[in-house]
């Protein structure tokens, strides 16, 4: 992903996008384990939406697989206005509707603009570019049935893929869409859709996803979008879908082959220390069974033995260290598998999975400039992790710290940054109390934690990073820009996966 933004979902207390995909597991509502009952729900909901779905194929698709690739079936194919249904029954779908000739381009919807990262515009958008867009405008007011469809096409056409998913599938929405319009969006700038579906490629290892998952997904992608784009949908727009998705599929298959020459799929971790600093809130370090390559400031995703295909983002809570031992803050949280699974359930010796190291909210070495670090609740996790990186590099350079968290209570972690602070002159740690009397904590600041960042400073020479709940990135990052940090030197967890998570 793009610098200022990075990939990384930097903080326990919200959770993990679950690396945004097609194969990415979501959260459930509830912590609770489910049950046959909810099982069965599940399969009369999508038979139900699966009662649309033409009862035989036709065709194979090849979409997602080597160039040259032969193009999935058509709209038509995948999507026909009147399809036979199981029992002699017919689906009939909503007719197709042309464009009208005078309609222009469809203006950035807010579910786009949500995902919009900080890049320049490019100067005149492709053709491909706007009948992607135009097609996701329209069936942003109909996100729920479309994704419901397109998993009761996918099931149905191609019941092996189900055990890739979890049982609940509630939150899988939003990961889907915001992939799509994420890699949408791009379509016209190579370099950056390229390095942000590497990742993806790399990260699905973990899931078991194999190439020829591809073609399927692409072919259910574009029966559903037929189904429901009826205004914008026609022959030139189901062109423009196959070549982007050919292409985004592709550019996956081609890194997680790279990837697989170098790197396991996931790293088995042991839990050596489990230690609660509040009633919600855990220090979990683990052992990986083999050396694990990664950068202060970086996340991973994790799996627990509890809850199979359930992977939630955590970013690391240490730089690398010598004895190979990796560190995470988890706040456990309503309705949180994975969290709530590490803080009350986890003890050592349990084994744990890790998927790849992510993330872009790293320290540039090559400069001397100093370092502005606002840190919310568990978002303090990879802030430590960036002070020990200076430190173990030996450079003198001014870092900042704005710990912020509701009640001195929250500030779990204050003890250790605080002797980080007097271990290293360079270093400047401010205790940000939004809530609640001050007294209990040395130096601590009553306010907001952007406020109290306006009255330092100034920011102008400083490299800054920003690490915590959504709210408080965005807060943070308008309060940085309007004291003067330059927004290309403003690192921070990537909000949109934040928003996505269920964590």
């Amino acid at each position: 992903m793009d610098a200022p933004t990075t990939a990384s979902a930097g903080n326990g207390a919200d959770g993990d996008s679950g690396a945004w995909s097609w194969f990415t597991p979501s959260p459930a509502k509830s912590p609770e384990k489910p049950t046959e009952s909810a099982e069965a729900a599940e399969s009369v909901e999508a038979a139900k939406s699966a009662e649309s779905i033409e009862a035989t194929e036709t065709s194979e698709s090849t979409v997602g697989q080597a160039a040259p690739p032969t193009a999935p079936r058509t709209a038509a194919q995948a999507a026909p206005e009147a399809a036979p249904r199981a029992g002699g029954r017919t689906a009939t779908l909503p007719p197709r509707r042309e464009v009208p000739a005078a309609a222009g381009p469809v203006p950035e919807s807010a579910l786009e603009a949500s995902v919009r990262t900080q890049q320049p515009a490019a100067a005149e958008a492709s053709a491909d570019a706007l009948l992607i867009r135009r097609t996701m405008a329209e069936i942003e007011p109909v996100a729920d049935q479309v994704t419901s469809y397109f998993y009761a096409l996918l099931f149905v056409r191609h019941p092996d893929l189900r055990q890739l998913f979890p049982v609940s599938m509630d939150e899988q929405r939003d990961r889907l869409f915001k992939a799509l319009l994420t890699a949408a969006q791009r379509v016209d700038d190579d370099a950056s859709l390229t390095e942000f579906l590497a990742h993806l490629g790399r990260g699905h290892r973990k899931y078991g996803t194999l190439p020829e998952h591809y073609p399927a997904v692409g072919e259910c992608l574009l029966g559903a979008l037929a189904r429901y784009a009826t205004l914008s949908w026609d022959g030139e727009a189901e062109a423009a879908w196959i070549r982007a998705y050919t292409k985004i599929s592709q550019v996956m298959i081609d890194a997680a082959a790279e990837d697989e020459a170098t790197a396991p799929a996931w790293w088995d971790a042991e839990v050596v220390a489990h230690e609660l600093r509040t009633p919600d809130v855990a220090v979990v370090t683990v052992r990986p069974d083999q050396p694990y390559p990664f950068l202060a400031g970086q996340y991973t995703s994790v799996e627990t033995p509890w809850w199979p295909r359930v992977w939630r983002h955590y970013s690391f809570a240490c730089a690398p260290r010598s004895d190979g031992l990796l560190s995470f803050h988890v706040k456990a949280v309503p309705a949180g598998w994975v969290s709530s699974a590490l803080v009350h359930r986890a003890r050592p010796g349990d084994v744990i999975r890790l998927g790849p190291p992510g993330g872009s909210m790293t320290v540039d070495h090559t400069t001397d400039n100093g370092l502005l670090c606002l840190g919310g609740g568990t978002g303090i996790a990879p802030i430590k992790a960036l002070v020990e990186d200076v430190a173990e590099h030996g450079r003198r350079r001014p870092v900042e710290v704005f710990y912020g968290a509701r009640s001195d209570h929250d500030l779990y972690d204050i003890d250790t940054m605080l002797r980080l602070e007097h271990a290293h002159p360079w270093l400047s740690v401010r205790p940000v109390i939004s809530s609640g009397p001050t007294g209990g904590v040395y130096r601590s600041i009553s306010g907001r934690l952007p406020d109290a960042v306006r009255e330092y400073g100034p920011w102008g020479e400083y490299d800054a990073y920003v690490s915590g709940p959504p709210g408080m990135i965005r807060s943070g990052v308008d309060a940085l820009v309007g004291v003067g940090v330059p927004s290309d030197r403003i690192r921070h967890d990537a909000v949109e996966e934040l928003v996505a998570a269920g964590e």
